[in-house]
């Protein structure tokens, strides 16, 4: 079952299958419902009937007085932050691993996210006056500088030697990193271990709107991609002969990866795992081309953060794990099952 929607002239053409648009329309569901359920999870206690309420702006029908201040200022865009920046790790995730064809490519794992953290916390250590207006730039030159490294370090080597390069620049980055953590200053210090640890408790109204700039930007992007990506999964030898400019197109997927794991990564910190599950999960629920593998990519990636994110604020309750330490206790023992699980 498919249908093909022509945009803009049919420069964009997008062949959806049917079974994924229904499996779409299954996981937005359940976005939501985990989105409302997290609205009402926290240390004050809402009911389901006054967050909806107040969600839908009527306030005469909300029965507790704080339920507007606590959802608006707090629980809203902590949830839309958690889902956003999902979504962003699972798209980058997506595209490093049609790009290096490899499936265990993951921005935590190449030394991307590492990149950005390592600008962060020299920004948070050296310079902490300087760390709220100047994060989201120091964490994207950050990864992007890393990334390039790796480039040069490549060369015209085959794309599985930027995930082994990726990986020993991550584990010399990490080591940068404790180091400044070791000898810096104790309270930036420990601001910077509150964001290394992945958390979205100090989200606010303008990370909200710059990952949701971003959001649409890559989304828009990476679907303009789509019809490339299946050439490259197809091999080198099939994508030159029909023509593609492998090199100038894989160079713009890894701009978007870069990018879209840099902003995520400036506003909650490195989420390991998410861009590296996001996408098996997704192929896991239904086969299809990769405009569909996308939009299920990026929801299966924003119901994962959300849910770690509730998990974390209620699990030792008044205590409240960061989101980034969810994450990583549950996508390692699930990653090793989808490796144990697949079909050889």
């Amino acid at each position: 079952m498919h249908f093909t929607l022509r945009l803009f002239n049919q420069a964009i053409s997008l062949r959806i299958n049917g079974y994924a648009l229904l499996c779409s329309a299954f996981l937005f569901s359940l976005l939501l419902a985990t989105f409302l359920f997290a609205t009402t999870q926290g240390s004050y206690p809402l009911s389901l009937h006054d967050s909806v309420m107040s969600l839908l702006g009527q306030q005469q029908s909300v029965i507790d007085p704080q339920t507007d201040v606590i959802i608006w200022e707090f629980r809203l865009p902590r949830s839309l932050v958690a889902i956003l920046s999902g979504a962003l790790f699972a798209l980058s995730g997506a595209l490093l691993q049609n790009m290096t064809r490899n499936p265990l490519s993951d921005p935590s794992l190449v030394g991307i996210s590492q990149g950005a953290a390592l600008a962060v916390v020299t920004l948070t250590i050296l310079f902490p006056n300087y760390i709220d207006d100047w994060r989201e730039i120091a964490a994207f030159l950050g990864a992007v500088s890393i990334t390039i490294v790796i480039q040069l370090l490549r060369g015209n080597g085959h794309p599985l030697k930027f995930i082994l390069l990726g990986v020993g620049v991550a584990a010399f980055i990490s080591a940068i990193i404790s180091s400044l953590l070791t000898y810096g200053d104790l309270p930036s210090a420990m601001a910077a271990l509150s964001w290394l640890a992945g958390s979205t408790h100090n989200s606010n109204w303008h990370d909200v709107n710059m990952l949701c700039m971003a959001f649409i930007l890559i989304i828009s992007l990476t679907l303009y991609q789509a019809r490339m990506m299946s050439v490259i999964s197809l091999g080198d030898e099939v994508a030159i002969g029909l023509g593609i400019n492998l090199k100038a197109i894989m160079l713009i997927q890894l701009t978007i990866s870069v990018a879209a794991a840099a902003v995520a990564t400036a506003v909650v910190g490195p989420l390991g795992f998410i861009g590296l599950l996001a996408p098996h999960l997704a192929r896991k629920l239904v086969r299809c081309g990769p405009v569909n593998h996308l939009f299920l990519t990026a929801l299966v990636g924003a119901i994962l953060v959300l849910a770690a994110d509730i998990i974390g604020k209620n699990l030792f309750a008044p205590t409240q794990l960061a989101a980034g330490s969810v994450t990583a206790l549950i996508g390692a023992p699930l990653f090793a099952y989808l490796l144990m699980t697949k079909k050889t």
